[in-house]
């Protein structure tokens, strides 16, 4: 059996409740699920890439673009247990959790977080925050807040505006938006996914949320990468701007 330092899994679940069917709609030129794939597959950390999907239709997609593809259960209901069933016989360190709705992941970040993991052994889980720039963001629950300590350990993360600025303050204190990547070990994975649903995770629909609610602690890195994910109609139609303008940028 091979074995791996650390892998990078993509699950991707055909059937989604906002916005159906999104991982295989054409995204300049491509299905949205192929531009994640293409980043990850860049990231020089990774020692292996996998799609965990659910459906037939993704599988034949995956495989017609070069992915190496892992079916898995249509039962799951979170990304975390599509990759446990995907990596449960690899023999692996640490696994990198990328959503397949992030075409624009950038392998930069991919890198940094596996550094971390490889560089801090005590560390079981870590993530990536972005700097918000956009006032608009603090306020849409469509967009995760994470407030860290000062060592850089998630104190916790809202669709809320954390922290909340009283008496009419201007909005002085730095917000930061959560961008859905994840790194564990393998052992935590596992750990992780036989936790039981927390309250806190079932009032914000955040899954990481359950980790901090049962003691555990989450790294979180800062990056200056605009991740964006694709949630909806209007998602998809600024993630397609933006993959033309820089297709048009490259042919330049």
């Amino acid at each position: 059996m091979s074995t791996y330092s650390v892998i990078g899994v993509i699950p991707a679940r055909y059937r989604s409740t906002r916005l159906p069917f999104k991982l295989l709609r054409e995204v300049a030129g491509k299905p949205l699920l192929q531009h994640t794939w293409e980043n990850a597959s860049q990231a020089r950390m990774l020692d292996k890439l996998l799609i965990a999907c659910d459906d037939e239709r993704i599988e034949e997609a995956a495989r017609d673009f070069g992915a190496e593809v892992v079916p898995t259960s249509v039962q799951h209901t979170s990304g975390t247990d599509r990759i446990a069933e995907a990596v449960r016989d690899i023999d692996t360190q640490i696994i990198i959790n990328i959503q397949a709705d992030e075409p624009m992941i950038q392998p930069f970040v991919i890198n940094r977080l596996a550094t971390e993991m490889r560089e801090n052994r005590d560390l079981m889980m870590a993530t990536v925050k972005k700097k918000i720039e956009r006032k608009e963001e603090v306020y849409d629950p469509g967009v995760v807040k994470v407030v860290c300590g000062k060592d850089d350990f998630a104190l916790y993360f809202s669709r809320y505006a954390v922290p909340y600025v009283r008496d009419g303050q201007k909005l002085a204190h730095s917000f930061y938006k959560h961008v859905g990547i994840y790194a564990y070990t393998k052992d935590f994975l596992f750990t992780f996914k036989n936790l039981p649903p927390s309250q806190l995770e079932q009032a914000e629909k955040l899954e990481q949320l359950r980790a901090l609610e049962a003691g555990f602690k989450i790294r979180v890195i800062e990056t200056n990468c605009d991740c964006r994910g694709v949630d909806t109609e209007e998602d998809l139609a600024a993630v397609t701007r933006l993959l033309a303008e820089k297709k048009a940028e490259d042919e330049h």
